[in-house]
């Protein structure tokens, strides 16, 4: 399988420019798999609701997420990005991400991207 992985907006670039190298390297190899398996490791992806998921990176004691959604089953669409620091996902990111995806099919829509 091979998937497109684009990213939506700015906030994904904003997000790996404030990464150092080896974070770098974590989430462009967990993008490969996501771009090149048909099934993905539950420990790097979760759904969250409404068709986002979530790709899981951990790095040393970092923990970071990238909302993303399938779109026609061969796109990857990325989203916001976070660094987590509490247990829980923070809501206003999930309601961010939603926003972001209901802008991406607007956009899809009324501009054929």
């Amino acid at each position: 399988m091979k998937r497109k992985i684009i990213a939506f907006g700015n906030h994904y670039h904003e997000f790996i420019r404030s990464l150092n190298e080896k974070e770098r390297e974590k989430v462009k190899y967990l993008l490969s798999l996501l771009e090149t398996r048909d099934r993905v490791p539950s420990k790097f992806i979760k759904l969250i609701q409404d068709g986002l998921f979530e790709l899981r990176m951990e790095y040393e004691s970092n923990i970071y997420r990238i909302f993303f959604i399938f779109d026609e089953g061969n796109i990857v669409v990325l989203f916001n990005c976070f660094q987590k620091k509490t247990q829980k996902t923070p809501k206003r990111e999930i309601e961010k991400a939603l926003k972001l995806k209901a802008a991406y099919y607007e956009q899809k829509r009324t501009t054929n991207i």
